[in-house]
């Protein structure tokens, strides 16, 4: 597969693409980019992802006002690693599978994983997202771009259904409501004859929690309409074809220990932990 950062015009720091039509949810894909970009900069990296950081150099925008800290960047980073991890897993016992990244935003995640060169891999979000995405990510041999919106059921007519399928969402639940959540359960399974799904969940989040969010300086309180479960167990409720397999904190990962001393201190809390959990459900 043909490195994207060997590609004529990729990297081009001459080259600066306006978001200006971005909407404020389909901004956060700035926010997730510029946080591996962050890590990707550090002596010692947790997701090493410096494809993050080409992108970043593309685009015209004010990354620096998004003030993102160790707060965002570490569980970003985090997240994805885990992520990649069961996504390398999945397709290396199914070299014939599809993997379908929901709300994929400005993600690389093919070229961090690499995949065997059977494996399809679809890329999911937005329509003005896919079309940046195009534009500062273009396509490799086994990927396509879905333009689509998830509470559509629809959303998947275009990805085939009998192979094993990987479903990967990084950082999108929190933006979906909790029946348009239900929603994308239920197409999963009504649509993909078997796989996974895999997700990063923030538990339940409380009336403090979205108090202390409007402060934030990247102001992603706005567009986060889930208000979580504390409960594992509670897709499988929603949809009785989900089996819980795996829930996992990423204070149990072994990168935690490259995360700032406060955040690691603050993930011995139970409540904080639960809140930087991986979720993964078989069908």
């Amino acid at each position: 597969m043909t490195s994207r950062s060997t590609m004529p015009g990729y990297g081009d720091k001459r080259v600066k693409i306006s978001v200006d039509g971005l909407t404020q949810l389909e901004k956060t894909a700035l926010l997730t980019l510029y946080a591996r970009a962050i890590d990707s900069r550090r002596a010692q990296p947790i997701l090493s992802d410096s494809v993050a950081d080409e992108v970043v150099e593309k685009l015209d925008y004010d990354f620096d006002n998004l003030r993102v800290r160790a707060s965002v960047w570490c569980p970003v980073a985090l997240r994805a690693k885990v992520l990649d991890e069961r996504v390398r897993r999945f397709t290396a016992d199914h070299p014939d599978a599809v993997v379908v990244d929901l709300g994929a935003g400005l993600s690389d995640g093919i070229m961090r994983i690499r995949p065997p060169a059977t494996v399809n891999w679809y890329n999911v979000d937005l329509p003005a997202v896919i079309a940046l995405r195009n534009a500062v990510l273009p396509a490799g041999v086994q990927e396509q771009a879905v333009a689509a919106r998830i509470g559509d059921r629809q959303w998947a007519q275009a990805i085939p259904a009998d192979r094993p399928t990987m479903l990967v969402a990084d950082g999108l639940m929190g933006f979906l409501s909790e029946p348009a959540l239900i929603g994308l359960f239920e197409s999963v399974t009504e649509h993909f004859r078997s796989g996974e799904l895999a997700f990063n969940d923030y538990g339940r989040i409380g009336v403090v929690s979205r108090v202390a969010m409007k402060f934030t300086p990247h102001g992603t309180s706005n567009v986060f309409s889930n208000p979580g479960f504390a409960d594992a167990h509670q897709p499988e409720k929603w949809n009785p074809r989900l089996t819980l397999i795996e829930e996992t904190s990423l204070a149990d990962a072994p990168e935690v220990k490259l995360c700032p001393k406060h955040l690691r201190l603050g993930l011995r809390i139970p409540a904080m932990a639960q809140k930087w959990r991986i979720l993964r459900y078989r069908f």
